[in-house]
């Protein structure tokens, strides 16, 4: 079903004096940032379902209000209507905002089916592209923002979301009310010298870039969409709290070293969906895969980084030169876990550059093909608390693992109930035996 862009606006942060002045800023990347410069932009939806929402009521009351409140919002968090720039004379590209400076917001309607599209049920994946937008991108430039709003009449509506990943990572919170003060919690920090990480370390994290961009360094283009194939399905599936522990026990009962593990609700889950992932699309026992964990270093920095530091800090942890029958054996859940477990305790002994060295040696090791775990999102980021005045929403899903096979979303369940909800993306036939595999795993 098509979607139509109805017209196309650019919403700048607020001047309402009694939110305080508005200054330019300028915000040069960091170590955090610069790995993901060049990865494809993160794109979002979350759907709100308002039952006879009508066309009338959407324009005159819904729209006017979402726009008002984003204009708020970018008041706070100004950057995100900036641009990612990278002047000739400059080492690294900064964030630069200046006044007059503004976010796209498309507005757009579809008469598809919103109870389907929002559901847990297989669906083809590339029916949700038309539900975010397209980021203005070149080798110099890039917006950091753009949104869309897309009407369901008589169902309800969605906002989607895309943002340039070397601006932000999924942890920035949103003002969302009209306050002339922010609450402590939700004020942004500025403040690039809380990074503090040697620059020959960001020369080695630009460079590695430069060999995966036909040696074009300086670029922010992000990575284009890959064609997706008629074939290639998207699905939610869920681990309730009772799954959860019972996959733990699995582990303390056959894993050799059981009380040395750190068995989070991450590692399970990333580790379950992950080896059934690989038995799915075992075409080739010895072919090569790994995995890679995006490791959030606020707190494990010194001077500890500030909760509300406006930017990327997760820096990639790559666990690669493995084969996938390592993963596919009887043995290979438990092995992921120890894998992972592993990785997690070396985040609180090693430090960022020591990470920043594996990470690079890592990367240029990796061969050919080879087959790439990893997860987005957070049970923790509380994406269905996204309470804009309508409720909870009936569900978010991550676009952007449409991508890549064997990446994963992450997010709390959206009944509210403990437990996580994963999304991914396989052909048909890989997704049939994933499922089957995930079921009787339980």
């Amino acid at each position: 079903m098509a979607t139509n862009v109805i017209k196309i606006v650019q919403v700048s942060p607020s001047t309402d004096s009694a939110l305080g002045s508005l200054n330019s800023l300028s915000l040069p990347l960091t170590l955090f940032d610069l790995p993901w410069k060049n990865l494809p932009t993160m794109q979002r939806v979350i759907f709100y379902r308002l039952h006879e929402l009508s066309a009338e009521s959407f324009y005159s009351q819904i729209f006017p209000k979402l726009e008002r409140s984003l204009s708020i919002t970018l008041h706070h968090y100004s950057p995100l209507a900036g641009r990612l720039t990278w002047d000739a004379q400059d080492p690294k590209p900064c964030i630069l905002f200046s006044q007059g400076d503004s976010v796209t917001l498309t507005v757009a309607e579809t008469e598809a089916d919103f109870s389907r599209l929002s559901g847990d049920g297989l669906r083809p994946a590339a029916e949700l592209r038309s539900f975010v937008p397209s980021l203005k991108a070149s080798d110099d430039s890039a917006s950091a923002l753009s949104l869309q709003i897309t009407f369901f009449p008589n169902q309800g509506f969605c906002i989607g979301v895309t943002s340039h990943h070397g601006a932000v990572d999924g942890k920035e919170h949103e003002a969302t009310k009209n306050l002339p003060v922010l609450p402590e919690e939700l004020t942004p920090s500025f403040d690039r010298t809380v990074i503090n990480v040697p620059t020959r370390r960001e020369e080695e994290i630009l460079g590695m870039s430069a060999k995966y961009r036909n040696n074009n360094i300086r670029t922010l283009k992000p990575s284009p969409a890959p064609e997706i194939t008629a074939d290639t399905i998207r699905a939610t599936v869920e681990l309730t709290r009772e799954n959860i522990e019972k996959l733990k026990e699995r582990v303390q009962n056959e894993s050799t070293r059981p009380l040395e593990l750190r068995l989070s609700t991450y590692v399970i889950a990333f580790a379950y969906a992950w080896t059934c992932v690989v038995k799915a699309c075992e075409d080739d026992a010895n072919r090569p895969v790994g995995l890679l964990v995006a490791a959030d270093f606020r707190h494990r920095l010194s001077p500890r980084v500030p909760d509300t530091y406006f930017g990327n800090c997760v820096f990639p942890i790559g666990l690669f030169g493995y084969e996938a029958r390592e993963f596919s054996e009887e043995d290979g859940f438990v092995k992921v876990v120890e894998i992972l477990s592993d990785a997690v305790h070396g985040l609180d002994s090693g430090e960022i550059e020591s990470h920043c060295m594996n990470y690079v040696g890592g990367v240029k090791k990796i061969k050919p093909g080879a087959q790439i775990g990893a997860i987005a999102g957070s049970p923790r980021l509380g994406i269905y608390g996204v309470d804009f005045g309508w409720g909870r929403p009936a569900k978010t899903d991550l676009v952007t693992i449409d991508r890549t096979k064997g990446f994963f979303s992450l997010s709390e369940r959206k009944n509210g109930q403990d437990g996580v909800e994963m999304g991914l993306c396989l052909k048909k036939s890989e997704m049939n035996i994933f499922l089957s595999l995930y079921k009787n795993g339980l």
